[in-house]
């Protein structure tokens, strides 16, 4: 199950059968062995997201998204702890659109879940193909192209 949920902020995010979909179509092309079991995107603040990076990654700076892996081999799980007031941000740093910057952010935290990771260049730009490829499903299942 893939819920939407806010913690300190509330974000009533459009299309969330879309959204659901369209994870569940990126975490399928990725693998047909996966399943998804529950994954969490929680929206909030930059001051909530700066206390959990403090408390669980001991970090003392502001991200626009925190994955916290609750993965079991192929079952996904998970919660995707997101900062709406970086990704706004991060959206005007980027000459992007808020919705673009926000898809950007949930589907890099999903593809963590689904074992992508971005510590090195290679990673990073794995990582990065990645997205664009599942950006590019979006723009196509939202269009009614698939």
């Amino acid at each position: 199950m893939i819920n939407f949920l806010n913690h300190d902020i509330f974000y009533n995010l459009k299309g969330k059968r879309l959204y659901k979909r369209w994870i569940k179509e990126v975490v399928k092309s990725i693998s047909k062995e996966f399943e998804i079991a529950d994954i969490n995107i929680v929206f909030c603040t930059d001051r909530y997201i700066l206390e959990v990076n403090n408390q669980y990654l001991k970090h003392n700076y502001y991200t626009d998204i925190i994955t916290f892996d609750n993965c079991d081999g192929s079952t996904l799980s998970g919660d995707l702890v997101i900062s709406l007031e970086t990704v706004e941000q991060n959206s005007l740093d980027y000459s992007v659109s808020f919705i673009d910057e926000l898809n950007r952010v949930i589907i890099h935290g999903v593809l963590h879940l689904a074992g992508f990771k971005d510590g090195t260049d290679i990673e990073k730009k794995e990582m990065r193909i990645q997205e664009e490829k599942a950006l590019q499903l979006f723009s196509l299942i939202k269009n009614g192209s698939n």
